[in-house]
């Protein structure tokens, strides 16, 4: 039995009045046992998922300083006074520090003693004009976000006691951590709120019925709860999911949920004008509409699954959450929505009410004029918009990236505030200075030590270097090496992987024997920038030739697939490019995190193709009865609507994430949004349809 007769006598069976009440009863099931016995997804949440895989040259060297440095491992915060009024004074800074090492907080593994070391030592902490200080303190490195920021708090605390005119910022790790914890808790609520509002608001303006808006987000609700509950069995068993990765599944859920409905409850209503009962309709919709649904969905989970041969940690790990979350929305697609379909039956579209013997499409829409324009004028409908997109797809060579998360963040969010005071009254490299570990094989001399300390002083941008630790054998050697700009810029990036790649040179330059290490922030910034373009081009070779093949099964055709795949590619660079334009135009973001390209390709491949599936699937099936215009002009027609108002539904539900407070989240949310409806209107509306028309070829007579 194929996949087709296959799916078909399982929606066979669930529309009757008995299969009907079956699935309803099963899906309840489901849900009742889950609450009761999962926690849920969200206590398995944390704030990141770590990216490097153990392998990356950072990580190790991370290792070996961990190894070899006393204390290395300890969480550090940055404490960044700044007086509005007059300079900082040492004394109340120092009582300050004296009365957070009397309160002997747990947790608190190091105060610096600022009125214990000599002048000259203390000067560095402090600004050139006096107004800031920065002073680091270090923390366990085993307290979880709570215990941080409660620690944090109480810091607070303290300097309102004991300083005037002092705000305090806390940056560095520990600080980030807590205002990330906090960024993700509001949003939560906030986007689920946002999603639901506008998916609701948007169905009943364009279908003008409260139950066809509420029917589909009743099923994407319950397929919320069960995602939820399962993913949190997943977690129980040892799944971390990051907090955006879960904020990206909920976006994903709700449109993929609602788009499903909208091509079921499109069909159904198109067979209720036909057939007086309900069941019947239904069943027949299903065997036109149930197939290109399943490939649909299936050709995400493909997508999504494909994500597992990453080498970046946060794209592994949406392998398995949006996995678990698309075998949810498959079953529920093919199940759960057709069967509340026929629960309200055609009072599903009051006051629009189908009745038999009506037009299902009429010749005077925007969709059905479209459809005979294309059809007509083949070869300008293509070149115009295929000019447009190739116009649009250009401005891809002058993408921007941005490094630094912190910029990703509220402007007034505390931990990026104290970054920002830092970067302006020290040198841009303090922030994050690179640590540098030498391994030798041999002792090495004080001499050595100095001269090796020389040449990397000597290195491209580098400000200044530091020794220090060495251990009692004199094998292995710390020095903190700082860079004249920022640690998170490209420049930076740059000139330490130069670094990298002449280490050899620089060890045998300084007469020693052994190797050098180089870990911190810049260091792990320039790994996840070459594993990014790693993963960028894997997924998309490995996405788009399965989803290539996959087509193939889907049309048992060679050359509509590549129609298809290839339109669905040239979009994706419109909508990067197109989209980074629009973002600097209207939103003053010039540039771009590393991540948003890979996001962007994996929904926009994996969304954009469900709706040539859906246009070429019913192409084909009137394909059987019409010549190659006809069947193209009856298909531009018949999906025309449903694919727009889905297709606008979709965007504006991506564009739900640009309420995040997370820059990334705010670009990724808005270039998807703008590829939807490039796919929605420009590419399954004008540019497939008139490629059709060019290349597919008439049936003789023999195969009618």
């Amino acid at each position: 039995m194929d996949m087709k007769n296959a799916l078909q006598s399982i929606t066979d069976c669930i529309c009757t009045k008995r299969g009907m009440w079956i699935t309803l009863g099963i899906w309840a099931l489901i849900t009742i046992l889950l609450a009761a016995f999962s926690p849920g997804a969200h206590h398995y949440q944390v704030s990141s998922i770590e990216a490097l895989p153990e392998d990356a040259p950072s990580i190790e060297a991370s290792e070996k300083v961990d190894t070899y440095v006393e204390d290395a491992n300890k969480l550090p915060a940055l404490l960044v006074f700044e007086s509005m009024k007059h300079e900082i004074e040492l004394p109340e800074l120092t009582e300050l520090l004296n009365a957070m090492d009397a309160e002997n907080m747990t947790g608190i593994e190091e105060v610096v003693p600022l009125g214990e070391l000599p002048p000259q030592a203390t000067e560095g902490f402090f600004s050139e004009n006096g107004s800031t200080a920065l002073i680091p303190i270090y923390l366990s490195s085993t307290l979880d976000t709570p215990e941080i920021k409660e620690i944090l708090h109480h810091i607070q605390h303290l300097t309102d006691q004991h300083t005037k005119n002092l705000n305090l910022y806390v940056t560095g790790p520990a600080g980030i951590a807590t205002d990330t914890n906090d960024l993700f808790s509001r949003a939560d609520f906030v986007l689920i709120k946002s999603t639901v509002g506008i998916i609701l608001a948007l169905l009943v303006v364009i279908y003008r019925s409260p139950l066809l808006a509420f029917i589909p987000l009743v099923a994407a609700g319950l397929v919320y709860l069960i995602a939820s509950q399962v993913l949190g069995l997943l977690g129980k068993a040892g799944l971390l999911m990051s907090t955006q990765t879960i904020s990206i599944m909920t976006i994903l859920l709700f449109a993929a949920v609602v788009d499903y409905s909208l091509f079921i409850f499109s069909r159904f209503r198109e067979e209720l004008k036909i057939h007086e009962n309900k069941y019947d309709a239904m069943k027949i919709a299903m065997r036109g509409i149930g197939l290109p649904v399943f490939f649909s969905s299936a050709t995400v989970l493909a997508a999504m699954l494909i994500l597992i041969v990453a080498s970046l940690g946060d794209y592994r790990n949406f392998a398995p959450i949006f996995g678990t979350t698309l075998v949810i929305i498959i079953l529920a697609s093919v199940t759960l929505v057709p069967a509340l379909f026929m629960l309200f039956g055609r009072k599903s579209f009051w006051p629009l009410i189908p009745r038999v013997g009506q037009s299902s499409v009429k010749m005077s829409s925007f969709w059905s004029k479209t459809g005979r324009f294309v059809t007509k004028k083949p070869i300008m409908s293509v070149s115009i918009i295929g000019l447009f997109i190739l116009v649009s797809a250009s401005n891809i060579l002058n993408l921007d990236y941005e490094f630094n998360i912190l910029k990703s963040f509220p402007e007034d969010m505390p931990s990026r505030e104290g970054y920002e005071i830092v970067e302006e009254n020290f040198e841009a490299g303090s922030l994050a200075p690179t640590t540098v570990l030498f391994e030798g094989k041999d002792a090495a001399s004080e001499d050595e030590q100095e001269v090796l300390m020389d040449n990397l002083s000597e290195q491209p941008l580098v400000s200044s270097v530091r020794l220090d630790q060495v251990t009692d054998d004199e094998t292995v050697i710390s020095y903190s090496m700082t860079f004249e700009e920022n640690p998170y810029e490209a420049q930076t990036m740059d000139a330490l992987e130069t670094i990298q790649n002449d280490s050899d040179a620089i060890v045998k330059a300084s007469n020693l024997n052994g190797d050098l290490f180089f870990a911190g922030e810049t260091a792990t910034s320039i790994d996840d920038r070459s594993l990014n373009n790693r993963d960028l081009i894997l997924i998309i070779v490995l996405e788009t030739i399965l989803i290539f093949v996959m087509l193939i099964f889907l049309t048992k055709s060679f050359k509509m697939p590549l129609y298809m795949m290839g339109t669905i590619l040239i979009s994706f660079a419109a909508a990067l490019g197109l989209g980074m334009s629009l973002t600097n135009l209207f939103f003053d973001i010039d540039t771009i995190s590393n991540r948003v390209p890979v996001y962007a390709f994996i929904f926009l491949i994996a969304l954009g193709i469900d709706y040539n599936i859906m246009l070429v699937s019913r192409f084909m099936e009137e394909r059987e009865k019409y010549p190659v215009k006809k069947a193209v002009e009856i298909a531009v027609a018949n999906t025309g609507g449903v694919i727009s108002s889905a297709g606008v539904i979709l965007a504006a539900t991506f564009a739900v994430l640009m309420t995040q407070p997370i820059q990334l989240l705010f670009v990724f949310g808005f270039i998807v949004a703008v590829g939807i409806l490039i796919d929605t209107f420009l590419i399954r509306g004008v540019l497939l349809p008139g490629l059709l028309v060019l290349f597919e070829k008439d049936k003789s007579r023999a195969d009618l």
